[in-house]
């Protein structure tokens, strides 16, 4: 089968996103994992008086982790699925999130910003040119502001790799047929193993022109299957002061 892109799989999205959020929970450590990953921003002040991007937010499972990690910070959140936005938006938020219907790939030309940080969860394995929505991401991210980027994207072994296709072959398709979005899940298998592993990514946003790249495992029996990915746009202005 091949993957879902573009118009394709932002329909499938809409169509999922009915049982999305029952989905995920029944996934050890989901919302944890974010919340650890949206943390790892480590944004000053709990995010007081800064703006935060949370880019392909869905259902607002990560805008819920940004907004515990950084409870003072503004929040934008956008997503392509006008489905998964609209449960997204049915949910309780503060005056300070606000969300956005709207393309990763059409980010250059969103009114607001610019970020002082970035949040993209199980975004850029989604998206058909992840090099082009990078260069948009720093586009729109101060000098200096923060990226971190949760994803499935293995480890490299073979091992990991065997896992996650058991899992998926055992577990989430057939409860995503059961819910009458197998091609969605069968997309998310096969797209993981097409996804750069966590090394190739890692050096995809060192070549986008971020800085300080770091890479951190998830805990559980994600371990080598997600993947926190950290970096800077550029030296932050501290750091250049101090060069000088």
């Amino acid at each position: 089968m091949a993957l879902l892109h573009d118009h394709d799989l932002t329909h499938a999205f809409d169509d999922a996103a009915r049982t999305y959020d029952l989905l995920t929970a029944l996934n050890p450590g989901y919302r944890t994992d974010l919340l650890r990953s949206a943390r790892r921003l480590g944004l000053p002040g709990e995010g007081a008086g800064l703006h935060v991007l949370d880019l392909g937010c869905g259902t607002g499972a990560s805008t819920r982790a940004l907004l515990r990690a950084a409870p003072q910070a503004r929040i934008t959140a956008v997503d392509a699925s006008a489905g998964m936005l609209r449960r997204a938006r049915a949910k309780a938020w503060p005056a300070r999130v606000h969300f956005v219907h709207q393309a990763a790939e059409s980010l250059p030309g969103m009114q607001e910003g610019p970020f002082d940080a970035v949040f993209a969860a199980y975004l850029f394995r989604n998206v058909t040119h992840p090099d082009s929505v990078l260069a948009a991401v720093r586009s729109r991210l101060r000098p200096g502001g923060r990226l971190v980027v949760h994803e499935y994207s293995l480890s490299g072994s073979i091992v990991h790799r065997a896992l996650w296709t058991a899992v998926c072959q055992g577990v989430i398709i057939p409860v995503g047929t059961l819910s009458g979005d197998r091609a969605l899940y069968r997309h998310l298998w096969r797209s993981v193993l097409a996804f750069d592993t966590a090394p190739a990514f890692a050096d995809r946003l060192s070549r986008a022109g971020f800085t300080g790249v770091r890479t951190a495992p998830v805990a559980g029996w994600q371990t080598g299957i997600v993947h926190t990915f950290l970096a800077r746009n550029g030296a932050s202005a501290a750091a250049k002061e101090q060069a000088v």
